[in-house]
């Protein structure tokens, strides 16, 4: 599942990560927010371009003249449809008031592959637009929120003056509205045109070689406006070389809905982001603050929440809020599975309560026609769940936000239908030792029902502005999670936002019965955090420091812990992870596997079926395996991140303790360097296996070697050498843990002769491959802080210490052994001959030319459902 990431302190970097998407977004929209132009096809075949609304000018009509006896559809804009063409009647009253624009699909060809764009209900695009009028003429203006001053700053016409709204589109009016208050325009050429910010996304358009739009074969629907929106739903048909379906139609076709909604005139009040609590949130430069710079300030997003009573809020009652959130269910979702999805998006109120709200939240049932005859799916009005026909095993839950203030306007989540593949899988392997409800080829609704339940609660959480919280589940100690009461009680992790998906840990005769993650302590938190209501009117900065209070009396409260999503310096923030050690969890968790691996067969048994869900499984348990090992392996120069103010004391960054690292060296000797032969289950691997399966578990022994002796890793143990002498676990510590493992004395299997070679050509690449990436330094803490920490491989004592290392297993090799062992040894000797011996000339990097900085091999990152996007 994909999600976003979240200036140069540490919170800095939070803003930078958290502010991906809203940058990107905010790139996406200036590119679209140029003046587009209209194609069509003359009568010889050629094309010919003309701006919107750019067409020979003509006299201002009568309105009667022009609309004639047209009945209006009124709301937003009063809108007409005379003779096949579109107008829009806009008031004075709505001139340069901001509207959020939204287009999503309606259908959709079979077979489209744009992950996030290709299923009825998907987001395409989203603008902000304001009605200007010039003179005879009205423009669509495309305003920009990436800097800002206060109406009452010395700055504030400075900023103006350096942020000039885009013109997106210009009409002609055509006529004046009957008492003169307003203008008639024709938007036709604007929504059957091929405009970019309602139409066919341009990675779509590359992706299936799309050339122009075919006005022939494309159409405006229907138009519809109501008090606050407009729905314009559009066919278009647009010429294209490949198609996701038939390529012999040279063309491909969509249906499409543009939404344009009234932004509130004054926007809701923001909340100033912290790093310490993780919400979703926008950055500006804001110019208007007293400090002397351009003051990078971020705000969360987060949906409107006012009490209707003011005074019992104040009292401590729980207080409805004056408008609650409301999610409906796809009408095309599978009608078992409504009420678990309702009792997902439901579950949130219990963290509102935190907030001093109740009923705030709800999940319903989407009307019938027959219930309500306006009511859309696509409405940008209305927040849906909306149910995908897909093979994809994911979900999704992002939210479109208010660019000035942050506040939460609609949501549709994605929801994949065949998520409940991937929910299958992954609790069967993680759970089936102990839980004999799932040893079976299918579950029964209920089980699977409250599944759907969790992952519900999950993309619901991202629609309420929360992103993955990974450093949650290191809260738990392993043994709790061994605990029934305890389990019972709390579920794997204090928040639902974490990627702790099932227990793993407990063992037969544990007991433990609940085994899956619930909305926490966490979750309540940073909801009461995020939404809490502080009555009189405070600014924002005014409440920055009320809550500031509130997150230092949490602080050092593993309970209250935010760790970001994105790095791999910090082991206690790891995706599908559970527990405070992860040795130890990953131990659990093997023991588990062996238990369930040569009884896969016979607990998933069909009669008359082949043996793909035998090998589908069976591969299930071997990607386990492989994320307990990553688990494991980023304590290995690992570093814990704690976010701080001035005011706070302690340190930021801290190195994990050398015990720990130690004992992570120790387990991936044991668990993986150690022939891990449970996983071959002959009996079983003779059902479908046709040679591939050792050949993978070989190649998981040498990454996960590999992903050890890693050069940024490394880097960080020469500053933790550097910084803290004796207490630090070293380079040279790691070599000789490494060193006994790989080389243990005994008679070397296939798998370890493979595991030394691939670990001496590991340390023949660090110690000849000068083929160089220079790193800019301004960007070396942004790299570091996500895993990338540089370092320059010539210079350092990396290579003093590979030396020293490939001589040392040169010298420890035995000699004898049958036929294949004395080849090995013999081969060994030469490749380590080799890469002491280099027969090419080595680079002279006297002058400063940095070592490559090597990719790290990560485990395989089988993550779920995507956060936002």
């Amino acid at each position: 599942m994909n999600t976003p990431l979240r200036v140069n302190t540490y919170l800095g970097i939070a803003f930078f990560a958290m502010a991906t998407i809203a940058s990107s977004c905010a790139t996406k929209k200036a590119a679209d927010s140029t003046v587009t132009l209209k194609t069509t096809t003359t009568p010889g075949g050629s094309t010919a371009t003309a701006t919107i609304g750019a067409a020979k000018k003509e006299s201002i009509k009568k309105f009667s003249d022009l609309i004639g006896k047209a009945k209006a559809d009124s709301g937003l804009f009063n809108t007409y449809k005379v003779d096949g063409k579109y107008y829009f009647e806009i008031p004075d009253s709505l001139l340069s008031r901001e509207m959020l624009v939204v287009t999503r699909f309606v259908k959709t060809p079979t077979g489209l592959k744009s992950f996030g764009q290709q299923y009825g209900g998907e987001e395409v695009n989203n603008q902000v637009w304001k009605w200007e009028r010039h003179d005879k003429q009205v423009f669509i203006r495309v305003p920009s929120y990436s800097v800002r001053a206060d109406s009452t700053s010395d700055m504030y016409q400075s900023v103006k003056n350096s942020n000039l709204d885009a013109v997106l589109a210009a009409f002609d009016i055509k006529a004046y509205n009957k008492d003169t208050t307003g203008v008639l325009v024709d938007v036709t050429d604007l929504y059957n045109g091929d405009v970019a910010a309602i139409g066919l996304p341009e990675n779509i358009k590359k992706m299936y070689k799309i050339s122009a739009l075919d006005n022939t074969r494309s159409y405006i629907d229907t138009m519809r406006s109501f008090p606050i929106n407009i729905e314009t739903r559009t066919l278009k048909t647009y010429r294209a070389t490949e198609s996701p379906t038939d390529n012999t139609n040279a063309a491909v076709t969509f249906e499409l809905n543009t939404s344009m909604l009234l932004l509130p005139k004054t926007p809701m009040k923001a909340r100033v982001m912290d790093a310490r609590v993780g919400f979703f949130g926008q950055q500006q430069t804001d110019y208007g603050t007293d400090a002397q710079k351009a003051d990078a300030t971020a705000y969360i997003h987060r949906w409107k929440l006012e009490p209707k009573d003011e005074a019992a809020y104040a009292r401590g009652e729980l207080v409805e809020p004056k408008k609650q959130i409301v999610y409906y269910i796809d009408p095309a979702t599978p009608k078992k599975w409504v009420p678990y999805l309702i009792a997902g998006v439901n579950d949130w109120n219990k963290a509102f309560e935190a907030a001093g709200f109740k009923n705030a939240i709800v999940g319903k049932e989407a009307p019938t026609k027959k219930q309500d005859p306006e009511f859309s799916t696509e409405d940008a009005r209305y927040s849906v769940l909306r149910y995908f026909a897909s093979d994809v095993q994911n979900a999704y839950g992002p939210h479109i936000s208010d660019p000035r203030s942050g506040e939460i306007l609609e949501s549709h989540v994605g929801w994949y239908h065949n998520v409940m593949s991937l929910l299958r899988n992954w609790f069967f392997i993680q759970t089936a030792a102990v839980n004999p409800n799932v040893r079976t080829a299918k579950f029964t609704d209920a089980q699977m029902g409250e599944l759907i339940r969790f992952v519900s609660s999950h993309e619901i959480g991202h629609t309420l502005g929360l992103p993955h919280n990974f450093g949650s589940s290191y809260a738990y100690p392993v043994d709790s999670l061994r605990s029934k009461s305890f389990t019972d009680k709390h579920g794997t992790a204090p928040s639902i936002m974490d990627y702790a998906r099932f227990n793993y840990i407990a063992q037969p005769g544990d007991g433990v019965t609940h085994l899956y993650p619930q909305i926490g302590e966490y979750d309540l938190w940073s909801v009461k955090w995020g939404y809490s209501f502080f009555p009189g009117k405070k600014t924002a900065a005014q409440e920055k420091e009320m809550l500031d209070v509130w997150t230092k009396e949490k602080a050092g409260n593993p309970l209250y812990y935010f760790g970001r999503q994105g790095t791999s310096i910090d082991p206690r923030l790891q995706n599908e992870d559970l527990g405070d050690n992860a040795m130890k969890a990953s131990t659990y968790g093997i023991a588990n596997l062996k238990r369930i691996l040569p009884n896969i067969e016979k607990w998933t048994y069909q009669k008359g079926e082949d043996y793909d869900d035998l090998v589908t499984l069976y591969n299930e348990v071997i990607g386990q395996y492989n994320r307990y090992i990553g688990h494991v392996t980023t304590n290995i120069g690992g570093m814990n991140e704690n976010y701080k103010t001035y005011d706070q004391k302690g340190a930021v960054y801290g190195f994990v303790n050398k015990g720990l690292q130690h004992d992570a060296v120790m387990f991936l000797n044991q668990q993986v360097f150690t022939t891990p032969r449970w996983l071959i289950n002959n009996a079983e691997l003779a059902k479908f296996d046709n040679g591939v399966v050792i050949g993978r578990i070989k190649s998981l022994q040498v990454n996960a070697v590999a992903n050890v002796v890693n050069p940024s890793r490394m880097a960080r143990m020469f500053d933790n050498q550097s910084k803290n002498g004796a207490t630090a676990y070293t380079v040279a510590d790691m070599f000789n843990d490494l060193h006994t493992g790989i080389f243990a004395k005994g008679t070397p299997d296939e798998f370890k002769r493979n595991l030394q070679r691939g670990y001496v050509d590991r340390l023949k690449t660090l110690l000849n491959d000068d083929a160089s990436a220079s790193l800019p330094i301004a960007t070396s803490a942004q790299l570091a802080s996500f895993g990338l920490t540089p370092i320059n491989i010539a210079l350092s004592d990396i290579r003093p210490m590979v030396r020293v290392e490939l001589a040392k297993i040169s010298a420890s090799l035995p000699k004898g052994g049958d036929a294949l062992t004395t080849a090995h040894y013999a081969d060994l000797r030469l490749r380590i001959k080799e890469a002491l011996n280099p027969t090419r000339p080595i680079v002279n990097v006297s002058g400063g030319v940095p070592g490559r900085l090597t990719d790290e091999v990560s485990p395989a990152d089988d993550s779920c459902w995507p956060a936002t996007k």
